[in-house]
């Protein structure tokens, strides 16, 4: 088998049953063989670019370190870094480390940081770089090992091409997380939500739950289209963020009930 064939992350202690209903394990909330609560982890992806993926997934990370978890963030890929005090860095992935209280190194919660803000196959061929997704997983599983929940955040939309062959979605489908979908509240906003629901559950994934992010402070019709996609998406609408003056995880959080998602933390762990 090469290395760039699919792999499927799966962290399954010893003492569990040989057979899980794949939908179920996805869906619903359980209690390990061992008797301990299962992780919390997730796949937040959006209906586009810039609509707020970053903030819902800061936001994410705040409740559960709020909630007494050891919680970390990855952005396997991010595009656009610039050079500070000898260092690469890129907002998205500084937002979710500072949202976290799980902090391990940036090569292992982004595998790929690259240089320019461009669409990711474009900007790794500048760099002569080809994305991989076994460097991906390979660092999912040791943020898992090291954390209580684990919040992976895409790039772009659901469908943004990493090399020639692979893309976010087969990146998703790998990882095999249930996801949470970021809906930018903009004109078409409906068309693009369904038609990544559509594309999510195609890859045999579950949407578990989403979020309403109003990225213009005047659309018109915003309650009624959040409305319509509350009718056709089988998932509760766990929040809806105005527009914040200053955004924040903090600020984010408090539009948002992550306590809706399945294997949520109840209790503090710590």
């Amino acid at each position: 088998m090469s290395l760039d064939d699919p792999v499927i992350a799966v962290d399954i202690p010893s003492d569990a049953p040989a057979a899980v209903d794949e939908t179920e394990s996805q869906a619903q909330p359980a209690v390990l063989a061992n008797g301990l609560p299962p992780r919390f982890c997730c796949f937040v992806t959006g209906t586009d670019t810039e609509i707020g993926k970053t903030l819902v997934s800061s936001a994410m990370l705040h409740a559960l370190v709020k909630a007494g978890v050891r919680a970390c963030g990855m952005k396997p890929v991010a595009a656009g870094a610039e050079l500070r005090d000898g260092e690469w860095h890129n907002d998205d992935c500084d937002q979710l480390a500072a949202a976290g209280n799980v902090h391990l190194l940036p090569t292992i919660t982004t595998p790929f940081l690259l240089k320019e803000p461009a669409a990711p196959h474009i900007a790794a061929a500048l760099e002569g770089v080809v994305i991989s997704p076994v460097p991906i997983l390979a660092a999912y599983v040791e943020i898992n090992a090291a954390s209580d929940a684990v919040v992976v955040e895409g790039v772009g939309g659901f469908r943004v091409p990493l090399n020639d062959e692979f893309d976010t979605a087969d990146l998703a489908e790998q990882l095999d997380l249930p996801v949470v979908l970021v809906v930018g509240l903009r004109l078409g906003c409906i068309s693009h939500a369904l038609l990544t629901v559509e594309a999510i559950e195609a890859r045999g994934l579950t949407v578990i739950g989403w979020v309403a992010n109003e990225t213009q402070a005047d659309m018109a019709f915003a309650d009624e289209n959040v409305a319509a996609l509350a009718q056709r998406i089988d998932a509760p609408l766990l929040g809806r963020i105005p527009r914040l003056q200053q955004p924040s995880a903090e600020a984010a959080a408090a539009h948002i009930d992550f306590t809706e998602l399945p294997n949520w933390p109840t209790q503090n762990k710590l």
